[in-house]
């Protein structure tokens, strides 16, 4: 949807939310039908979440170790955004190093190269 509306992206972030109680924004405020807000995942959800994506993705069996998903849910908290974040850095960095499970070392080289 971010891709078809600009707007959709801009939405997303709570700040504005948080500009739109203003009364000043009233009227955009108004035009928006349907607000919703994404929670934090717990660590069984993030392992979760993980494990859909990639099966959506076609992977027949686990590439994050359960060492890695819970180095995962300490860098993101839950957040959905930065759990696809460092997962698609750690893959991108396990095809680049010809790995095929990804652990908590290369989980914590990934977050300390690239997303610190």
């Amino acid at each position: 949807m971010d891709a078809q509306s600009p707007m959709a992206l801009i939405l997303g972030q709570s700040e504005l939310w948080d500009k739109f109680q203003l009364q000043a924004y009233a009227a955009i405020r108004q035009r928006i039908n349907l607000q919703c807000k994404l929670l934090h995942l717990d660590r069984a959800q993030v392992g979760e979440y993980i494990k859909r994506h990639l099966a959506y993705a076609g992977a027949d069996h686990d590439i994050f170790s359960d060492s890695a998903v819970d180095e995962i849910f300490r860098f993101s908290s839950g957040a959905a955004r930065l759990v696809n974040k460092v997962c698609t850095h750690c893959l991108l960095y396990g095809a680049q190093n010809g790995r095929r499970i990804i652990d908590d070392h290369m989980v914590k080289l990934v977050v300390q190269g690239e997303l610190s």
